[in-house]
């Protein structure tokens, strides 16, 4: 287990991702699925009141419902660790103090719960003070409707100036932040958002952790996938993908596990990083996800990922 920055939550090294309950995965699938992580010792699950509004038929929220009726149905909502977003859903865009307010409570009923652990800022809104959003996110934390609060999808002067907002007002403070990063997505994180993050002690949990399932190894030249994100997954199919994948099979191999763990493992071993999320669609993919608490990357298997996965005009053959 390992602690969010400045809070009590202890969180499994590997966050379960709720994005395909309800998309990908109907209601069976899903509690297949979140009785394997469970099972395993899993304990941090992650997903949004928007998900999963893009899939025909739905209109958001789909998600936290089957996790409502999950946590019910096993009583595990004392073990499981619920980190839930606002600002996305169709009904509940941005981040104005009423939209916060009534997103909470849709989310806090689907949940089948009168308490949210992490809440993220699902993406930042430039068009209401924030002042106002912290202000909403300090007010749900002091009813003890929310633990604590965090970020997502913010640039390094927004998340900054929000802290600085928190400090200044005394109101509740960001403890982590959700951003893409993987080793095909390196560029955004690294550097000036990184560097904040470990200044002001955050905890890093990367989204698209697998990039959307490239770095599972099963997208390779040739290959006919039959997946929602196939489209997604093949624009990493470049010279970079390939020598990435190249270097996963090695150390994989290495290790006796599946690419996706040591993509995985990676992200773990960055300093900022607590918990990379990661989606199971069934059971069977489970282990991939799981088997990264026992792994341990060597410095020349970092450096081999690293070189393989520099992004462009970022020499790291040296470091």
């Amino acid at each position: 287990m390992a602690k969010i920055s400045s809070t009590d939550l202890d969180v499994y090294p590997v966050a379960l991702g709720g994005n395909v309950f309800g998309w990908t995965a109907n209601e069976e699938e899903s509690f297949a699925v979140l009785d394997g992580y469970a099972a395993a010792g899993g304990n941090f699950i992650d997903t949004a009141d928007v998900y999963s509004a893009w899939a025909p038929g739905n209109s958001g929220g789909e998600s936290e419902t089957i996790l409502g009726h999950w946590m019910a149905s096993r009583a595990r909502r004392d073990q499981t660790i619920i980190a839930t977003k606002v600002g996305k859903h169709p009904q509940f865009q941005g981040l104005s103090a009423k939209t916060i307010r009534a997103a909470a409570e849709n989310s806090l009923q689907r949940l089948d719960t009168d308490y949210i652990d992490l809440y993220y800022a699902h993406a930042d809104d430039e068009q209401t003070p924030l002042e106002e959003s912290l202000g909403a996110f300090d007010a749900l934390v002091r009813e003890g409707k929310v633990r604590y609060i965090a970020a997502s999808n913010y640039t390094a002067p927004r998340l900054s100036e929000a802290l600085e907002v928190s400090d200044r007002e005394g109101l509740a403070r960001y403890v982590a932040l959700q951003q893409h990063y993987n080793l095909m997505e390196r560029h955004q994180y690294e550097g000036e958002l990184e560097e904040l993050v470990a200044r002001e002690r955050l905890s890093s949990i990367p989204y698209f952790a697998l990039a959307s399932g490239f770095l599972t190894g099963k997208y390779r030249p040739g290959a006919k996938i039959q997946s929602q994100r196939a489209q997604s997954a093949g624009s990493y199919l470049n010279e970079k993908g390939i020598k990435v994948l190249a270097a996963l099979d090695e150390v994989a191999a290495a290790h006796h596990v599946a690419d996706a763990t040591i993509a995985l493992a990676w992200l773990s071993a960055q300093p900022t990083v607590v918990a990379p999320i990661a989606s199971a669609r069934t059971p069977e993919q489970l282990p991939d996800l799981l088997h990264v608490q026992d792994v341990r990357l060597s410095e020349a298997e970092m450096r081999k990922l690293n070189e393989a996965s520099a992004p462009a005009g970022n020499d790291e053959s040296s470091s």
